[in-house]
């Protein structure tokens, strides 16, 4: 994270730091800690896009579950200081996770049709923001106890997991409706197995809210000024700007899920619940870990970009291809392989712009604006199939990925051909 300019910005009181001398986990255990947050979108994402017209539904309802499960994604950093301020990071994670618990058991218990759509949409709503405190807690865990050498390795694993869980819940969660005939049995499962994940979380060192032995009002304002720091740097404004651009969104998943959307390659239930479950979380699981070394390499914002370009190119790879369940299996799953790369050098270039204090805050800034484009590319991308075909679907993420890339790529170049009014200018903001 940049200096602050010179002036009142430097007198400012810094939060207390931990001092004692603390063991960075395995990132492996961060894997497993981010599986229910995971899980809970790929309910919502692969589940219930699938049932949702084999439920009466129409594929732009499917759509507005799916964004329900990313609305409070997208708003979530107005929430995010109050798990910098007040309980440890693991004391925040066991109780999202006994809420995510609850949420998974109340969105599979209630029977998807028409006259229940607004139930299960407040429901999948409700599980959201539980996922959000779960994921505060882990990031504030990760920017504190990585060192800036390992933050590509760890930002690997950590979305490995986000990775995982979105597949594997979801692939489970479906074969689960597909089996069984009670849709509270489905949610015990899913709920037991989303509190399992906290079994590993006394192998993590734990961290103090930030707010510890200070006013209210010190803390509030420390929280401010961390934040004003990084969205002045020059790090923070082209990482805001990576954010809000349709770059490595994955938002195709969603669609591509929805069981008349498959119906155009030929894939049934078997496929869909295999491409855009089981496999989907293995496979982009694997694409996480390689994109976090990858960025090692590369750097986190170089990374995206590329890693973008490549999701670019698989999209309209498929959208040519003949359609065919040979074709949605190996595109859907290089496609997961692809959102595992983008996922990694996100969470990488995030960590090199926020540092260490008010983490979840910080982090959470930048991850509301990524959340953004996944939202509303999700919603358009389901206009766009159900009003002119899936093909047209995957042409319009392509475009939407490469205009993306271009915006980045002209901001970055216009700020190193001009450095010096460009910091003048957030100087004097």
């Amino acid at each position: 994270m940049a200096c602050a300019p010179n002036g009142r910005e430097n007198q400012r009181e810094d939060p207390p730091r931990v001092t004692e001398q603390r063991r960075s986990p395995h990132p492996f255990v961060y894997t497993i800690l981010v599986l229910p947050f995971g899980a809970s979108s790929g309910y919502a994402s692969v589940t219930l896009a699938y049932l949702a017209t084999k439920s009466g539904l129409s594929v732009e309802q499917g759509a507005v579950l799916v964004a329900a499960s990313l609305f409070p994604q997208m708003w979530k950093f107005f929430w995010s200081p109050v798990a910098d301020l007040t309980l440890s990071r693991r004391r925040w994670y066991l109780l999202s996770c006994v809420m995510c618990a609850a949420g998974m058991f109340g969105t599979a218990a209630v029977p998807l049709a028409p006259p229940t759509f607004r139930l299960v949409e407040a429901l999948v709503l409700a599980s959201s923001v539980a996922a959000t405190f779960l994921g505060f807690a882990l990031e504030g865990l990760i920017a504190h106890l990585t060192p800036p050498s390992d933050r590509g390795r760890v930002s690997g694993w950590y979305q490995a997991g986000n990775m995982a869980g979105t597949g594997i819940g979801g692939g489970i969660g479906l074969w689960l409706a597909s089996n069984l005939h009670h849709g509270w049995e489905s949610g015990m499962i899913l709920g037991a197995l989303t509190l399992g994940c906290a079994a590993v979380l006394p192998w993590i060192p734990d961290v103090p809210a930030e707010s510890r032995g200070m006013s209210a009002g010190k803390a509030i304002r420390n929280t401010a000024v961390d934040f004003w720091r990084m969205i002045r740097s020059r790090v923070g404004v082209l990482s805001a700007i990576l954010c809000i651009v349709p770059v490595g969104t994955g938002a195709a998943s969603g669609v591509l899920a929805q069981a008349e959307v498959a119906a155009n390659w030929g894939a049934g239930p078997g496929h869909v619940e295999l491409v855009q479950g089981f496999l989907n979380g293995i496979v982009s699981m694997v694409g996480s870990i390689v994109g976090g070394y990858g960025c090692i390499r590369l750097g986190g914002r170089v990374g995206y970009a590329v890693f973008g370009g490549l999701m670019a190119a698989i999209t309209a790879a498929m959208a040519l291809l003949p359609a065919t369940p040979a074709t949605y299996i190996s595109c859907s799953l290089a496609y997961a392989f692809a959102t595992g790369l983008c996922y990694a050098a996100f969470s990488c270039f995030v960590l090199e712009a926020i540092g260490a204090g008010s983490a979840a805050t910080k982090y959470n800034a930048l991850a509301s604006l990524s959340n953004t484009p996944i939202w509303y590319m999700g919603l358009i991308l389901a206009a766009v199939a159900q009003h002119r075909g899936p093909r047209d679907m995957l042409f319009a993420e392509s475009g939407f990925g490469l205009l993306g890339i271009l915006v980045f790529a002209v901001v970055a170049g216009a700020w190193r051909a001009h450095p010096a009014p460009v910091a003048a200018t957030a100087q004097a903001g």
